[in-house]
């Protein structure tokens, strides 16, 4: 029996033509051209570049730390966000959506970050969403729109995750298992889910009446209010919040545009 339920779990997969992975690790199957990536990094890469991307700035995806972030950043003509704690007059923008909420728009914004913003670096020639809780129908909607979600154009939502701090190992993190639920579940009941894919959407569907007291409760929501950015918490967790759906075109996040339909 469990032979047979391993491999019915195999055959789902296969002809499943929505799936989840996890970080940098899992990036791989989702670099197809025929495919879509959706990243979702919840706390905050994401969350941000859907704030961005609403304020009419293209985001550029970079790794960080990274020796050549000011020179990506120079090559681009562009303004580049710091840390949160770094932030003045003269550095508004940085990785906290209420901060970039307030901050002044500018054309091109370089958003660096480890988790979501590598990621995004990382999974071109497929067609890459930033996707978190305030745009998961959004996100949804336009995937289902643009034909993907089938076994030959597949979606696969990549949950950044963190990293830990010693040993840079990937710590599953519950803000992006649930952003990617919320994802997952608005796709519609007719699209075949992975076993990890029908995994995210239950824990989802099990969380949402109690998520932000789910998103103060896990490890990154308490780690930025201990830092003094519980508000980064509270203006993520906003489900369906913003109609923004960005997809990286020639290195920058912009707003989706209709793709080309195969054939």
């Amino acid at each position: 029996m469990a032979d047979q339920g391993v491999t019915a779990a195999a055959g789902a997969a296969h002809e499943a033509g929505v799936h989840l992975v996890w970080g940098l690790e899992g990036a791989p199957a989702a670099q197809r051209p025929d495919a879509a990536a959706v990243v979702v990094d919840v706390l905050s890469f994401s969350t941000a570049v859907t704030v961005a991307v609403g304020r009419k700035m293209a985001v550029y995806p970079h790794p960080w730390p990274s020796a050549h972030l000011e020179a990506f950043t120079q090559a681009h003509r562009a303004a580049c966000a710091v840390a949160r704690r770094l932030v003045d007059a003269d550095h508004p923008w940085s990785l906290s959506p209420v901060q970039l909420a307030a901050a002044p728009a500018v054309d091109r914004l370089v958003l660096p970050s480890p988790n979501g913003s590598a990621l995004a670096a990382r999974l071109p020639p497929a067609t890459v969403v930033a996707g978190c809780l305030r745009n998961a129908s959004a996100v949804a909607a336009w995937l289902v729109e643009e034909g993907f979600g089938q076994p030959d154009r597949a979606v696969t939502v990549i949950a950044a995750g963190e990293r830990h701090i010693h040993s840079g190992e990937l710590r599953p993190a519950l803000e992006d298992l649930l952003g990617a639920g919320a994802i997952i579940a608005a796709l519609g009941a007719d699209l075949v889910r992975s076993p990890a894919a029908a995994a995210a959407e239950a824990a989802w569907v099990a969380t949402r009446d109690q998520l932000v007291e789910a998103m103060h409760a896990c490890a990154s929501g308490r780690e930025l209010a201990h830092a003094g950015y519980r508000a980064d918490v509270d203006f993520a967790a906003q489900l369906d919040a913003d109609q923004i759906v960005p997809v990286l075109v020639d290195g920058a996040f912009v707003p989706a545009r209709p793709t080309p339909r195969p054939g």
